[in-house]
C-alpha cells in the first residue's frame, strides 16, 4: 500500500554501487522544509529562497544531536558530508507536480546513505517503487499510458524501442485513444438523449451517421489491435531459437550474430549441452537469441537433458532458425527435425556456403514447403549474415505495421483494452444494423468507451495502479 499523498518522500535515484554522481530526490508538500535541514546553499540563502529550476552549489550535511532553529523550524546541528549541486523545482512545475528537491552529490554509497538517513531523520520517508511517477499521474502531470512509457523508456533495448517509448511518453497513443473514445462518448450521449426524450419530435443522431461513426472507430481500433504483436516484440523483444543437429554451426552462428565469442565452438559434436541466451539488436528489433543443444538420438543423459531443453525453447520461440550443413547430405536427424517443424515459424539456414554444396534446395523445398525463406551463410566466414538479419526482421514484423504512420500499441494491457473496445464497437454496429433497442447499443458503446478509458487512466482501479507502478525502480 502506498502512503498518504501529503507524505514527503525521498529516494536514491541512481543505481547501487560507486559512481561519479549520485542523485537523491525529495518530493512532497513539505519537501523544502525537510531538505533544508540537511542542505545548506553556499550562497547563504535558505533553500526556500532559491530560484526554481536553477542549480546551486550546497553543502550536504548529516544531522548530529544538538539543535537550532531556522524559519521557526527546529533543526539538528549538522556536519558536512559532501559538496553537491542542488536544484529546487517548485510545484506544480515539477515531475511529480509537487515541490521537488534534487541533489547531485558524489556517487559513493556511504555519502548517499548518510544523506538519505538525514532526510529520513528530518521527516521524510523512503519512496516505494514507482511512487514519484505515481504521484505525477495522480497530480495530472502524466496520464497512465504516459506513465507506463516512462518505464518503457528505462527498459528500452534498442533505438527503435526507445523511439516508440518516447512517442508514447509524449502522449501520441493517448491522443489517438482519446479521439476514438471522444467519438464513442458523443455517440453514446446522442443515443441516451434519444432514449430520455423519446417522446419528443427530435432526432439526435441518424442511423447512417451513427453507422459511419462506428465504422471509423472500428477501423482505428482494428489498426491498433493489429499493431499489438509487432509492438509487443519491439517493447519486450522476440525469441529466436537456433536449432539443428550437432556440429552444424549453431554456436558459430550465435557468435557471428553477437560479434563475440559467447558460445564455445569445437569440432566435437555435442559441445553445447545447455541452452544459451543472449540479447542482440537485429535491425532495431530486440531479439533474444537462443543457442540450443544439437538435436539427435543419444543415450547420454546429460546430452538428452540438453535436447529436452532445446525442444522447450523451440516451443516458446517466436521464430526458429533451422541450421543445416550445406556441405553434407541430409542426415536422419536433419529429416526428423524438418518433419516436426511448422513451416510458417521456420527460416531454413544453410551453413558452410564457403564449402562445396552437397544439399539440394529442391530437396528442401519438397521436405518443408511454405517455409519463410532459405538463406545461404557461412557463420565462420561471416557471409550471408546481412540477408539473414533482414529475413529475421521481415518475418517478425509480418504485418509491416511498424513502418506505417501512426502509433503502435506495445503494452499487453493496452492491447487487451483495445480488443475489448473493438468488440464493443463491433457489437454496437451489429445492433444498429439489426435495428435493436437503443439501450443495447448504449451498453456496447459504454463498454467500448470504458475499455479505452482504462488505457489513459480516465477509468482505473487501485489494483491496476498497484500492478503498474510496482514494476518501477525505487526513485522513479
Amino acid at each position: 500500500m502506498h502512503g498518504a499523498l501529503d507524505d514527503t518522500i525521498c529516494a536514491i535515484a541512481t543505481p547501487p554501487g560507486e559512481g561519479g554522481i549520485g542523485v537523491i530526490r525529495v518530493s512532497g508538500i513539505h519537501a523544502l522544509d525537510v531538505a533544508a535541514q540537511v542542505i545548506l546553499p553556499r550562497s547563504g540563502k535558505l533553500l526556500h529562497e532559491l530560484v526554481s529550476h536553477k542549480m546551486t552549489v550546497a553543502d550536504v550535511c548529516a544531522p548530529a544531536l544538538t539543535a537550532g532553529t531556522v524559519r521557526g523550524v527546529q533543526l539538528p546541528a549538522r556536519f558536512v558530508i559532501d559538496e553537491a549541486l542542488v536544484v529546487v523545482m517548485k510545484g506544480p512545475h515539477s515531475y511529480t507536480g509537487e515541490d521537488v528537491v534534487e541533489v547531485q552529490c558524489h556517487g559513493g554509497p556511504v555519502v548517499l546513505d548518510q544523506l538519505c538517513r538525514g532526510l529520513l531523520a528530518a521527516g521524510a520517508r523512503l519512496a516505494e517503487p514507482g511512487e514519484f511517477t505515481r504521484r505525477a499521474f495522480l497530480n495530472g502531470r502524466l496520464d497512465l499510458a504516459q506513465a507506463e512509457a516512462v518505464l518503457d523508456t528505462i527498459r528500452a533495448k534498442t533505438t527503435r524501442s526507445l523511439t516508440i517509448a518516447q512517442s508514447q511518453r509524449r502522449g501520441e497513443l493517448s491522443r489517438q485513444v482519446e479521439l476514438i473514445r471522444s467519438d464513442l462518448v458523443t455517440a453514446l450521449a446522442h443515443i441516451e438523449a434519444a432514449l430520455d426524450f423519446g417522446d419528443e419530435d427530435i432526432t439526435f443522431v441518424g442511423k447512417a451517421e451513427l453507422c459511419g461513426l462506428l465504422e471509423a472507430a472500428g477501423f482505428k481500433l482494428q489498426r491498433l489491435v493489429e499493431s499489438g504483436n509487432e509492438g509487443r516484440i519491439l517493447r519486450e523483444g522476440a525469441v529466436v531459437a537456433i536449432l539443428g543437429r550437432p556440429n552444424v554451426g549453431k554456436s558459430s552462428l550465435l557468435n557471428a550474430l553477437l560479434h563475440s565469442d559467447r558460445a564455445i565452438v569445437t569440432p566435437i559434436p555435442g559441445t553445447t549441452r545447455d541452452v544459451l541466451e543472449e540479447l542482440v539488436s537485429i535491425e532495431g528489433i530486440p531479439v533474444r537469441l537462443v543457442d540450443t543443444a544439437g538435436i539427435r538420438q543419444t543415450d547420454d543423459p546429460v546430452e538428452a537433458e540438453g535436447i529436452r531443453r532445446s525442444r522447450l525453447a523451440w516451443q516458446d520461440a517466436d521464430l526458429v532458425l533451422i541450421l543445416l550443413d550445406g556441405s553434407e547430405a541430409l542426415s536422419d536427424d536433419d529429416l526428423s527435425l524438418l518433419s516436426s517443424c511448422e513451416a510458417a515459424q521456420v527460416i531454413l539456414v544453410l551453413n558452410k556456403c564457403d564449402l562445396p554444396r552437397q544439399l539440394s534446395r529442391a530437396q528442401l523445398e519438397a521436405l518443408c514447403p511454405g517455409h519463410g525463406g532459405m538463406i545461404d551463410i557461412s557463420a565462420t566466414m561471416r557471409l550471408g549474415l546481412d540477408e539473414l538479419r533482414g529475413t529475421i526482421r521481415t518475418r517478425l514484423m509480418t504485418g509491416g505495421l511498424e513502418s506505417r504512420e501512426g502509433v503502435l500499441v506495445t503494452n499487453l494491457r493496452h492491447i487487451d483494452a483495445c480488443s475489448r473496445a473493438l468488440l464493443g464497437v463491433t457489437q454496437a454496429q451489429q445492433s444498429v444494423a439489426d435495428d435493436r433497442a437503443g439501450e443495447l447499443i448504449a451498453v456496447d458503446l459504454r463498454i467500448a468507451a470504458d475499455a479505452l478509458g482504462e488505457i489513459t487512466g480516465v477509468i482505473t482501479t487501485d489494483d491496476i495502479l498497484e500492478r503498474i507502478f510496482s514494476e518501477f525502480c525505487i526513485g522513479k
